[in-house]
C-alpha cells in the first residue's frame, strides 16, 4: 500500500537546549503537552508550504517562550498516528532569550539534565535524539590508551 504526500503528516520541532545559568551544564528543554498529558520535544505540524526548519523555529517559540539559533538536523522521527504516518524532522537548537508562559497547548516546560530529560520524555522514540545531541554538545574527552 502506498501513501501519497496527502496523507504523510509532517511535522518539525527542535531538541531546545542550554548552559544553565546556575552551574552552566547542558540541559534540554521538555514541553508537557496536557491534551495528551505527555513530555516531548517542542514540535508541531508544518503550515501550508513552510520550511521546515521555519516551522521547527516557530513551534519552540510558541511552545516555550524562547527564541531558538538552530544547530545540525538531527535524525527524523517517524511513526504512526491514528493510522497516517507522520514525519518529524528535529535540529538542535540553543535557546536564546525568552520566557515561558503557559497556554492551552503547553502548560508546562522542563529544563533537565540530559539524563533526567531522556527518562522523563514519555515516547521512547524521542530519547534517541538527546543520545544524538550529546555528541554535538560535550566537549572531547581525552582517550584512555587503547589496548
Amino acid at each position: 500500500m502506498t501513501h501519497t504526500d496527502d496523507t504523510l503528516i509532517q511535522a518539525a520541532g527542535c531538541v531546545l537546549w542550554r548552559h544553565s545559568p546556575v552551574d552552566g551544564a547542558l540541559e534540554v528543554c521538555l514541553v508537557h503537552r496536557p491534551k495528551y498529558d505527555d513530555w516531548s520535544h517542542p514540535k508541531g505540524k508544518l503550515k501550508r508550504d513552510e520550511d521546515p526548519l521555519a516551522a521547527a523555529l516557530r513551534e519552540v517559540e510558541e511552545e516555550t517562550g524562547y527564541a531558538a539559533a538552530p544547530g545540525v538536523e538531527l535524525p527524523t522521527v517517524r511513526y504512526m498516528v491514528n493510522g497516517r504516518p507522520k514525519q518529524v524532522r528535529y535540529w538542535a537548537a540553543e535557546a536564546r532569550e525568552g520566557r515561558f508562559t503557559p497556554n492551552d497547548e503547553v502548560d508546562r516546560i522542563l529544563w533537565l539534565s540530559p539524563a533526567a530529560a531522556r527518562s522523563r520524555l514519555t515516547q521512547f522514540r524521542d530519547r534517541t535524539l538527546i543520545d544524538e545531541l550529546l555528541p554535538l554538545r560535550t566537549p572531547p574527552q581525552p582517550s584512555a590508551g587503547v589496548g
